[in-house]
């Protein structure tokens, strides 16, 4: 028989549900949800004398000429290879949305690694050599970078951090506080297939098709809708850690609204579905990696809802709810049948190191 302790030590555990009385860091801290903002509002922004506001997805600066959009982003998804991708290009496309969902058309990047004694060198080659294609596939520059090695057990294999900058064109102003009453919701296509594919190698489970992730670059699909829809797209956000879920809630406080989404009109494909009520999942509160929330006027929501569909980063694009007056801060779900039901953040973790 093996010997099993007969104690565990507080400090040992590392726990994904959701301990909000603890003072030490859960899984749940990274996982985009309740214990994240959390995290931020009771330490870091009193730490760093940062007000209280809305989440943005990088920050907007003023300097001599216009404005840019600055962002930073660490990565830490196991496995480091999965379908359709690798940490490399998920760092690269990664920090490009948050720019793009600013507004912003991406400059430069940096890259950032932690690399783990011990690490095959074929295995960092091959990250960073995706990562310079992911970055030529999108026509941004990583123009600096910063490369630390910790003692074996000290991280696991590779940890990258990167940073971006963009230039936000004059008369673009995407804010979460502009969602207003009567815009339309637009997803730009299928939802929760970059944490189903993680989840199929991390666990090893076949689930018959192979779901691949939708990592990809989005600022030429959001240039592309600014073009058509101007100034008409108030808000722009990619339902990453925390799925549609955490973005749709944070924007209804933001902007103390109400957002009524339909769920029967969500993009979610039968597989990713299939393979979320399998691991017991919310396909609404997984993360994704290539796509874009976008709330527009009415007016000229059908002008973007085409310009999405014209790039191939779009083809499934879906007008999915609206913002009403009612409720404001809520978000309400209504079935195929016209039930409804309210619709909130997840407390702690659903899947760690998802990116």
């Amino acid at each position: 028989m093996p010997d099993f302790p007969v104690a565990i030590d507080p400090a040992d555990w590392v726990c994904p549900l959701p301990l909000r009385e603890t003072r030490r860091i859960v899984l749940g801290h990274g996982g985009g949800g309740v214990l994240s903002e959390e995290l931020i509002e009771n330490l870091f922004l009193p730490a760093f004398g940062g007000a209280r506001g809305a989440a943005r997805d990088s920050a907007l600066l003023d300097v001599a000429g216009g404005r840019i959009a600055l962002t930073t982003d660490s990565y830490v998804v196991q496995p480091l290879f999965f379908p359709g991708g690798n940490i490399g290009d998920l760092a690269v496309n990664g920090t490009i949305n948050d720019l793009a969902c600013s507004g912003a058309q991406p400059v430069a990047l940096t890259a950032g690694f932690i690399l783990e004694e011990g690490l095959e060198l074929d295995v960092l080659g091959a990250v960073a050599e995706t990562m310079g294609k992911a970055a030529a596939n999108a026509g941004v520059n990583i123009v600096t970078g910063d490369t630390k090695v910790v003692a074996k057990g000290g991280a696991d294999q590779i940890f990258v951090n990167t940073a971006g900058v963009g230039v936000v064109p004059p008369g673009v102003h995407i804010d979460p506080e502009r969602a207003r009453p009567g815009d339309h919701i637009i997803v730009s296509g299928n939802l929760g297939e970059h944490g189903v594919a993680i989840m199929s190698v991390r666990e090893g489970i076949d689930f018959g098709t192979v779901v691949t992730t939708d990592s990809t670059p989005l600022h030429r699909l959001v240039a592309a809708m600014l073009d058509a829809a101007g100034s008409a797209v108030h808000v722009l956000r990619d339902p990453t850690r925390g799925g549609l879920v955490a973005s749709v809630v944070e924007i209804a406080r933001a902007a103390s609204v109400g957002i009524e989404l339909e769920l029967a009109k969500i993009p979610i494909p039968e597989t990713v579905s299939s393979a979320c009520s399998f691991l017991g999942l919310d396909p609404l509160q997984v993360a994704n990696e290539g796509k874009v929330v976008a709330f527009v006027d009415p007016c000229s929501s059908e002008a973007a809802l085409d310009a999405m569909r014209s790039r191939p980063e779009g083809a499934d694009a879906a007008i999915i709810g609206r913002v009403v007056a009612e409720h404001p801060g809520m978000v309400v779900g209504r079935t195929a049948f016209g039930t409804t039901q309210v619709i909130e953040r997840q407390l702690g973790e659903q899947l760690p190191r998802i990116c």
